[in-house]
């Protein structure tokens, strides 16, 4: 087999830590063995050198290494591998900046949180406790952060103003004091709307709150007691793994995505600054679409 750009400029990255840096046999071997599977990811994409490389794909790159299971250490050591990689293919001139450069460590390696199944977010979504005030103000939480992949401060935050009855969306102050619409489908309407009409007067009471969630005071809900329900509501379900306000966010992202949504779209909805933030949840997309390729096609 021929030798690739990538693969002359690895084994020269590899002289250089050897003979200039004077690095271990061992440590030799590691950054072979990281560096080997950075370039057999690059190549699956159909690239044979490092110009097309930016920071989404390095994004679904590590995306891709934390669902294969790679422990946190292994990937901290990819990842200074692959700095030190990037540094030298700048020098070399075979890249004008440094993709690395624009991402901060934590970012990349992070651990996404858990995604619900369709049929999961419906055994959730199905729990009801004793129709009290309380219960149902929670079910009407749990269908409108599921419809709009709100994060859990925007959930909490939002006032009676931002929603928007004759137009079926909520206004939302997300990070940065950016402002988005985000549409609402109709369950999680038909709930808001029987909210507003007869739960919520009675939990504002004498109270005089712009808050949309009210607690049984008549004030504002912490992120803290709504986190408390949702893990309730989980066990109620007979839902064994961990379930955060954020696994119904990832949630409502990859089921956007593995049913066709854009991801621009998606960007959008989330209210992601930076498209490859949203990046790290086409992997779950594509082995959706992996899943469905082996199923139908008549030669997998």
């Amino acid at each position: 087999m021929t030798a690739t750009v990538l693969d002359r400029l690895i084994d020269d990255f590899l002289y250089f830590l050897r003979v200039e840096k004077g690095l271990s046999p061992a440590t030799l071997e590691a950054y072979s063995r990281d560096l080997q599977r950075h370039g057999a990811f690059l190549r699956q994409q159909g690239l044979t050198g490092l110009q097309s490389v930016d920071p989404a794909l390095l994004v679904t790159f590590f995306a891709a290494l934390r669902h294969e299971g790679l422990g946190v250490r292994s990937r901290v050591r990819l990842l200074a591998a692959l700095r030190g990689f990037y540094r030298f293919a700048v020098d070399q001139r075979q890249l004008t900046e440094n993709p690395l450069l624009l991402l901060d460590s934590p970012r990349l390696l992070q651990t996404l949180p858990g995604c619900l199944s369709p049929a999961e977010v419906d055994r959730l979504l199905q729990v009801r406790g004793q129709d009290c005030l309380l219960d149902q103000r929670d079910q009407t939480m749990l269908e409108l952060l599921y419809a709009s992949g709100l994060r859990v401060s925007e959930l909490v935050g939002l006032r009676c103003s931002d929603y928007q009855a004759t137009t079926g969306m909520v206004r939302v102050m997300g990070k940065g004091s950016r402002q988005r619409l985000v549409p609402v489908g109709e369950p999680a309407q038909d709930c808001l709307r029987h909210y507003l009409a007869q739960v919520r007067p009675q939990l504002l009471s004498d109270a005089d709150s712009p808050a949309l969630f009210l607690s049984r005071r008549g004030r504002g809900l912490t992120r803290q007691g709504f986190w408390l329900m949702i893990k309730r509501r989980a066990r109620q379900a007979g839902l064994t793994q961990t379930i955060t306000p954020h696994t119904l966010r990832h949630s409502f992202a990859t089921h956007l995505l593995e049913n066709g949504a854009d991801l621009r779209v998606v960007q959008m909805l989330l209210g992601h600054a930076d498209i490859t933030t949203t990046q790290i949840y086409t992997h779950v997309s594509r082995e959706h679409l992996q899943r469905v390729h082996e199923r139908f096609h008549p030669r997998p």
